[in-house]
């Protein structure tokens, strides 16, 4: 009866609600080395609500499994113009970018099965790390130049590896947002991918922090969930989220649909979870200048 009355309230809340706009494009990596965690889930849906809050964003699939691009209902087999033709041929952003049927304000760079190769490909190549964000740099001075609106957000989900799919998304971003589940081993790997940051930002991209953490598969009922839901905050306290995404199967059906849960079924706990979310987000974005958080989830 509490989840149900929670989530009556969040509708009446969020119900046409429109998100704040950031003052600059954010481009966020989501990542977390390992798996399972709720990625590309969190990806697509932050993103689709976002989109649904009355901003543009744009997801770009990352990883060679192309699940972005298939929750998304975006066309993505070998062959589309993708993320691998940007990587290694250096082709124009704009011509792999695809509206979501779905969500008008939301576009998507899909990943095809090509992308697989890329990191073998790239590793001889001239500025390997540095392709996608030049790449996507130009894209959004083209729509600056062209009068198009500008896009808000830029989501990159990359594979579970540190490759060189993954350094490119880390040189691309700002901002490195990690989702974290609710289960043991949680933070397994956290201090490991906090290093990967720190070396990036040292000899990469000094401008990436981690400014955000979401807590997922959340299921209030057991005892685990709330004590590493609690270990979570007391260690990162500045970075992690209010709102956590609870385990959901309508979360889990979407993508089989080609669809986020947004579409799928807006008044779902997830959908609803993912829409506080994103505002917390966005809302976050605006309220407080973003500024390198160190390993304690204290600002620098």
């Amino acid at each position: 009866m509490a989840e149900l009355a929670r989530d009556a309230r969040r509708r009446i809340q969020l119900r046409g609600r429109r998100f704040p706009r950031p003052e600059a494009t954010r481009v966020l990596t989501v990542a977390n080395q390992k798996g399972g965690v709720g990625k590309t889930t969190t990806s697509v849906n932050l993103a689709a609500a976002l989109a649904k809050g009355g901003l543009n964003v744009l997801v770009i699939d990352n990883d060679p499994q192309g699940n972005a691009s298939t929750a998304l209902g975006i066309e993505h087999r070998s062959g589309t113009p993708s993320v691998y033709e940007v990587l290694v041929d250096e082709a124009d952003l704009a011509h792999a970018v695809q509206q979501c049927p779905d969500i008008p304000q939301l576009w998507c760079v899909p990943a095809t099965i090509d992308l697989s190769g890329a990191e073998i490909e790239l590793v001889s190549m001239e500025s390997r790390e540095h392709r996608l964000r030049r790449a996507l740099d130009r894209y959004l001075a083209q729509r600056d130049a062209s009068g198009q609106d500008p896009i808000d957000y830029v989501f990159i989900d990359c594979p579970p590896s540190l490759g060189l799919l993954t350094v490119n998304a880390f040189v691309t971003a700002r901002e490195v947002l990690i989702p974290i589940q609710c289960e043991y081993y949680a933070l397994e790997g956290l201090s490991q991918l906090l290093n990967t940051v720190e070396l990036m930002r040292a000899h990469l991209n000094p401008d990436l922090r981690v400014t955000t953490i979401l807590l997922t598969m959340y299921d209030a009922r057991t005892n685990l969930a709330q004590q590493v839901a609690a270990e979570v905050r007391e260690h990162f306290p500045a970075i992690t989220l209010r709102t956590t995404v609870p385990r959901s199967v309508r979360i889990s059906e979407a993508p089989g649909y080609g669809q986020t849960v947004l579409s799928y079924d807006a008044g779902s706990s997830g959908a609803l979870a993912y829409l506080e979310a994103a505002r917390e987000l966005a809302v976050r974005g605006v309220d407080h200048h973003l500024t390198t958080t160190d390993k304690d989830g204290t600002h620098e």
